[in-house]
């Protein structure tokens, strides 16, 4: 269903990620998996969403074919991409381009070669007929009714080699009736002061409408795509958190960010920009990739603030250390405790944990020293929230936040004569004055631990059978080597609707994993509302 969108058509979000950004390493999309990212993008707003490439495979067929009966586009407008006909036929003739007429798309993006040893060495064809096969298909579709797009590949390095061709090439699409003519940096060579100067000169030579999709390969793909704008480019083309190949196109969100925030060009209808953050992790939730923690404007540690010089000046006004305020892309502000927290950053935080600290400056100073001394033995709480807030709760209340007192605990691993091997806890604790003592297997030593601490508490805590540990990390810390070293684990526990992290710091593996599991626990039992023992 073609989308109706209350943006004008005087400036393209094009989306790239189901062709292009599929390419890359370690993506590999479903049906489902693409009919889910359509939809998300369609949420987000962008203009057009290019789906694949329809006649080539079986999947992207079948994709088009579900698009058009299961996907109502509130946003967008389905785009199919194939090539130029063949060389020596016709566009009517030509098996692929009917393809791309079947597919129901009413927006089509055809790729042109734009390089003249591309056209000679790949295509196999001469410079003249190159032309003449972007000329025939571009007015064949139109004929058609469908909306033309043509990619001019390879376009900044033919232009380097031979610009008069490359110039043709753009100049036969755009009089053929090509609505946008893409100039492509397919090996992503290229700078911004480049894409600028070549940007300018072709617009001015060929009058076009043009657009931009650039790879990363030098790492500027963003900059290139906001260089080709300010040369008068209105169509750019990106990839969901640059997904793609080698190491990726333009990234959609910090590329649409900028247009909105910086440039002041509203390129999403009202109010999608906020839903930023949730679209691109809910994107990477189906590549089944782990949302990168430091991209640009959505992740996790863009608004994370760690120094206790800039925690100062952000309590005073956040705008002091922040370009944007984060609410603007979905995302939060974010207060790291470290040894290098100060007294702004501690007070930050528990506010953000809803603790209030009542400018007790006596409490936060005995919270910041604490920090310091726990971390200069191997603790670290910027990547443990809830073993911060243990630690923070214990200090104003001036107790332990105690929901069981653990007598002792032994994990045992049995080396078998047949090779197998076996891993018993034993847990002794007290809990509501009762005295417990239970013993677990597991398929490690820490894993029967949990499960013996579990078995000890759930009777007296239901609560806890919600818990699962979803994450577990060993590090060994600087300073000492081998077997005498010290370590630290890192634990995430979730409950079924949030996930939280916890640390523990010993001369072993198995205490340390034991102060995290009693701090995940311990949390558990304090974010389900449960009252700690008296």
């Amino acid at each position: 269903m073609t989308a109706t969108s209350e943006l004008d058509d005087s400036f393209h979000v094009f989306d790239t990620t189901l062709r292009d950004g599929a390419q890359r390493e370690g993506i590999n999309l479903t049906v489902a998996d693409k009919l889910a990212i359509a939809r998300h993008l369609d949420d987000f707003g962008v203009g057009f969403i290019e789906g694949g490439w329809p006649g080539a495979n079986p999947r992207d067929t079948e994709f088009f074919a579900r698009a058009r009966q299961e996907i109502d586009f509130r946003h967008a407008q389905l785009v199919a991409f194939g090539s130029t006909r063949r060389a020596g036929t016709t566009a009517a003739e030509d098996p692929q381009v009917r393809a791309l007429l079947e597919s129901g798309a009413q927006v089509i993006t055809l790729v042109a070669k734009s390089h003249d040893r591309h056209v000679e060495l790949a295509l196999r064809t001469t410079l003249d007929e190159n032309l003449a096969m972007v000329r025939d298909t571009v007015s064949f579709l139109k004929e058609q009714g469908r909306r033309v797009f043509v990619d001019c590949e390879h376009f900044f390095d033919g232009y380097r080699a031979n610009p008069e061709y490359a110039k043709s090439v753009v100049r036969t699409a755009s009089e053929a009736g090509a609505d946008v003519v893409v100039l492509c940096d397919t090996n992503g060579g290229m700078l911004p002061a480049q894409i600028q100067a070549v940007v300018a000169t072709v617009l001015a030579d060929t009058g076009a409408r043009l657009g931009i999709h650039a790879q990363d390969d030098t790492g500027c793909a963003v900059a290139n795509t906001l260089a080709a704008v300010d040369a008068g480019a209105t169509h750019v083309q990106c990839t969901a958190n640059g997904y793609g190949e080698r190491v990726g196109n333009a990234n959609l969100f910090p590329v649409v960010a900028a247009l909105e925030l910086k440039y002041g060009k509203q390129v999403l209808p009202e109010g999608r920009l906020r839903e930023m953050t949730r679209i691109s992790h809910a994107i990477a939730e189906v590549v089944n990739l782990t949302p990168s923690t430091h991209q640009p404007y959505v992740g996790l540690s863009a608004f994370a603030h760690k120094a206790g010089l800039h925690a100062s000046a952000i309590k005073v006004d956040p705008d002091l250390y922040q370009h944007i305020d984060p609410e603007q892309v979905g995302n939060t502000m974010r207060m790291l405790v470290s040894d290098m927290a100060g007294r702004a950053s501690i007070e930050l935080k528990g506010k953000e944990l809803g603790i209030d600290l009542g400018g007790d400056r006596e409490l936060v100073g005995r919270v910041v020293e604490r920090v310091k001394e726990r971390e200069l033995r191997g603790y670290t709480y910027e990547a443990a929230d809830a073993s911060f807030e243990i630690l923070l709760r214990t200090e104003v209340q001036g107790k332990p936040l105690r929901y069981f007192e653990v007598e002792s605990w032994r994990a045992i691993v049995e080396d078998r004569p047949d090779g197998s091997h076996a891993n018993e806890a034993t847990v002794k604790l007290w809990a509501k004055g009762e005295r417990i003592v239970a013993t677990a297997e597991g398929n490690g030593p820490v894993n029967a631990l949990d499960r013996a601490l579990r078995v000890g508490l759930e009777k007296i805590y239901p609560q806890l059978a919600k818990l699962d540990l979803v994450d577990y990390k060993v590090r060994i810390l600087e300073g000492k080597h081998g077997t005498n070293s010290t370590t630290r684990v890192l634990i995430s526990t979730s409950d079924g609707t949030g996930e939280w992290s916890t640390v523990g710091v010993a001369d072993n593996v198995i205490a340390a994993s034991w102060q995290a599991l009693e701090d995940a626990y311990t949390y558990g039992l304090l974010r389900a509302g449960v009252s700690p023992a008296e």
